[in-house]
């Protein structure tokens, strides 16, 4: 057999075990392909299943037992499920508790007092108060007290069953409020009216004595939710007013959307508090530490009588007395001068006003020159002027004076004096005291809305009033939870009750990402990524390549020796088609020539066996190279 056809032979093993490492490699990336798409249906199946349990959970919350779900006709569309309305119920003893499912104000009292220092136009408390349903009600039945009127003084006010005292045990003060109509400037807080001898609700108004207001108040863009308690200085018994710090939350959101809400304040025996809105803390901490100004005054305080000496020196930079000014500096050079460089621009019309007299212009009919004076048309720009580069007298333009210095003033230096700024020495406070148990305020024993507002239509709901948390939070679930689900029911749309799912349940935006980013990802992976074809990589060549590669270092090392072994054999090759077109006749040839020749037959013979016995391939491939290492000496 002749080389050539020996090279042949060793292409066509090559293509083979090219051929075996391009289907492995095909069947790697058929099996990542599968795992990818399996992952990819194990997440949009649990995706859905989550989405599916939250519907499920909605509808069953939503469901009452006395009232089935009412479906219509068409099976394609079918409606949401409808909620029954059930007035709330206290489970337990509270002090007040008012849902004005009744329909009437039975209990309430409106104020027939007047505001004072106000216009007597203004003074009276005259502002309409009805009991009805929202205007875009989800809950028949549901009723609630309704501010009607805008731009009004409102006051009611009802008494409590039982006066609350604050001993030792917590306040829970909670109550829901809709903006209808949206909210310009107004409020809707409540006050916890003090208990006195002397309480009379017809008279309720703005002077009238309360120990806590709390509730949203709106006016601009200032967003307010009040906590404010009237502290009483057992030293002086002077009252004043302490304001909690604001909301960390951006409240507006509250006060647009035209939801209903569910406010909360809760006040504890160790002088904490918490503020919540839709069941969720926005302002929490603790009477002696953030209330404004402090519960308690400051142990000492500035002497008012101390008067700073008149030779206090509080001026820590000076004038340099030293400093004189320079003999060429002159304050008397202008900052701007003519620029004698310049030249009057070609074209310039200097004959020609910039404005004139408006030619379409005429005189008015009813134009009086005795009364009015002589009637002139009115200037506008001459167009003589837009195709030259100006009009009128021509001036040379201004340029900054390079010898301009202005005023001269001295440097400033260290004061030598300089003794710091002045405060007044601090003495005792007379008027110190602690007070340890802030929470300890006055009785309350009536509920009271002093209201102003420029918006109509602002619907009040549930108030309660009570010691005990496990009340108070059922009796949310029974009134706002239910209306709140009543809202979310009537969400048109699967986006529409996934975002407001997501509101309830902040954590569901986790199953949301999860949902839609990792297919894409796992997407991005299948189609972008992926093992590349190893024989693609390998060159065309008369040696065999193996079929696998356990590790990268033996795949460089069997390739380098492939590259080697080729580039041999061309050599070789090339020798010979040299050595057979300069030889005339075989008999040429010297016999020392055969014999160096047959001497290089036996060392390649011999160093090709070492190679495959140091290669140690698979059964397969070391079949197909000793059968390609026999080739050649039956060449020779």
């Amino acid at each position: 057999m002749s080389r050539r056809e020996g090279g042949g032979v060793g292409l066509q093993v090559a293509a083979a075990s090219q051929g075996h490492v391009s289907g492995a490699a095909a069947s790697t990336q058929e099996r990542t392909s599968m795992e990818l798409k399996l992952w990819l249906v194990l997440v949009l199946v649990f995706g859905a299943a989550v989405i599916r349990a939250e519907d499920e959970d909605d509808l069953v919350e939503d469901e009452d037992d006395e009232s089935p779900v009412e479906s219509e006709s068409e099976p394609s569309t079918p409606p949401p499920p409808k909620v029954t309305y059930k007035a709330p119920v206290p489970i337990g003893r509270a002090h007040f508790a008012e849902s004005f499912d009744k329909g009437t104000l039975e209990g309430w009292v409106r104020s027939k007092a007047k505001k004072e220092d106000t216009d007597e136009d203004i003074a009276k408390y005259d502002g309409k108060w009805e009991v009805e349903e929202m205007k875009d009600t989800k809950l028949e039945g549901d009723k609630g007290l309704v501010l009607k009127t805008r731009a009004k003084h409102h006051a009611i006010a009802s008494s409590l069953d039982h006066p609350f005292v604050f001993d030792d045990k917590p306040l829970f003060l909670q109550y829901e409020v809709n903006f209808q109509n949206g909210i310009e400037c107004g409020g809707a807080y409540i006050k916890l009216l003090s208990k006195t001898k002397d309480m009379i609700l017809e008279k309720f108004h703005d002077k009238t004595p309360y120990t806590i207001m709390f509730g949203p108040d709106k006016c601009g863009e200032d967003y307010k939710l009040h906590f404010i308690i009237r502290h009483k200085n057992p030293k002086t018994g002077e009252v004043e007013e302490k304001h909690a710090k604001r909301p960390d939350v951006d409240l507006k959101s509250y006060y647009t959307d035209k939801k209903t809400h569910l406010y909360t304040l809760v006040v504890n025996p160790d002088n904490s508090f918490q503020v919540l809105i839709d069941q969720t803390v926005v302002n929490s901490g603790n009477l002696l530490q953030d209330m404004t100004p402090a519960i308690n005054p400051p142990k000492e305080i500035e002497d008012p009588d101390d008067q700073k000496p008149e030779d206090w020196d509080e001026r820590s930079k000076i004038s340099d007395p030293d400093a004189v000014k320079p003999d060429d500096w002159d304050e008397d050079a202008p900052g701007k001068i003519p620029d004698d460089g310049a030249v009057k621009p070609e074209g310039w019309l200097d004959d020609e006003p910039e404005y004139i007299a408006d030619p379409a212009a005429e005189k008015p009919e009813d134009w009086d020159e005795e009364m009015d004076g002589e009637w002139e048309a009115p200037q506008v720009a001459n167009s003589k002027c837009d195709s030259a580069p100006g009009c009128g007298a021509w001036k040379l333009p201004m340029i900054d004076n390079p010898d301009y210095k202005g005023k001269w003033k001295a440097l400033m230096i260290d004061n030598p004096d300089y003794q710091g700024a002045w405060k007044p020495k601090k003495i005792t406070n007379p008027n110190y005291f602690e007070d340890l148990h802030p929470f300890k305020m006055t009785t309350f024993s009536a509920v009271g809305l002093e209201l102003w507002s420029m918006t109509s239509d602002i619907f009040f709901d549930n108030f309660i009033i009570c010691s005990d948390k496990a009340v108070v939070d059922q009796w949310a679930y029974d009134s706002w939870g239910l209306k709140k689900s009543a809202e979310g029911s009537a969400e048109s749309g699967v986006v529409g009750q996934l975002m407001s799912a997501a509101e309830e349940r902040p954590w569901l935006w986790v199953v949301y990402i999860l949902i839609i980013a990792l297919p894409v990802f796992l997407v991005i992976v299948f189609c972008c990524t992926g093992k590349k074809d190893a024989a693609a990589e390998y060159k065309k060549t008369d040696a065999p390549q193996p079929d696998v590669k356990d590790e990268e270092g033996e795949e460089k090392e069997e390739q380098k020796e492939a590259e080697e072994k080729i580039e041999a054999d061309d050599e070789k090759m090339t020798e010979e088609k040299q050595k057979s077109d300069t030889e005339e006749a075989p008999g040429n040839a010297s016999q020392e020539e055969e014999e160096e020749e047959d001497d290089d037959d036996e060392e390649e013979e011999e160093e090709e066996e070492k190679k495959v016995t140091r290669e140690k391939p698979s059964a397969e491939q070391t079949d197909e190279k000793v059968d390609s290492a026999n080739l050649e000496p039956q060449n020779d």
